[in-house]
């Protein structure tokens, strides 16, 4: 059974994604400044996973352009929906058996990183609620855009937590 942060992870991945459907090429690409666009911030989160999970967590880096494109401060772009789902998922199916493995020893172990020259340490623990976070304010924030561009009947959040990812203690 995967450590009850994952399980969070997953429904919060969950109403990201349901946050978007019926989301079209053209709107997801329309850009309201300052924010980025729907499909910028798919891509972001997908950059954000593969920078914890795969690099950080198992020294990999699936697919580099990610980094490019997508990073904090990266500048803005409008990418294709379907590209940024595609990076999307094949990070999200290349990191879920490594989540799938966290214990409560590793998800509260510190590891020491350098970041623009300066040292830091982080949990595993503390990058995956960082991660989930990060999914509710884009959420959020995407649901906006979807206003803006004028679409009615969204969705209401969050989802059906009781069941699909009640508390459970670790």
């Amino acid at each position: 059974m995967p450590h009850p942060l994952v399980l969070q992870l997953r429904f919060t991945r969950s109403e990201f994604k349901r946050a978007l459907e019926g989301v079209t090429d053209p709107d997801a690409r329309r850009r309201f400044a300052p924010m980025n666009c729907i499909s910028w911030n798919i891509g972001h989160l997908a950059w954000q996973e593969q920078r914890y999970w795969l690099f950080r967590g198992q020294g990999q880096l699936l697919l580099p352009h990610i980094n490019d494109l997508f990073a904090y401060g990266a500048p803005t772009s409008a990418p294709a929906l379907d590209a940024a789902w595609e990076a999307w998922h094949a990070i999200i199916a290349a990191a879920d058996p490594w989540l799938d493995t966290l214990t409560v020893e590793q998800l509260r172990a510190q590891h020491p990183v350098t970041i623009d020259g300066e040292q830091y340490c982080f949990t595993f623990g503390s990058l995956m609620q960082r991660v989930i976070y990060h999914y509710w304010y884009h959420t959020g924030e995407n649901m906006a855009i979807r206003q803006l561009l004028g679409h009615s009947s969204l969705p209401e959040f969050v989802g059906n937590i009781d069941e699909e990812a009640p508390y459970q203690p670790e």
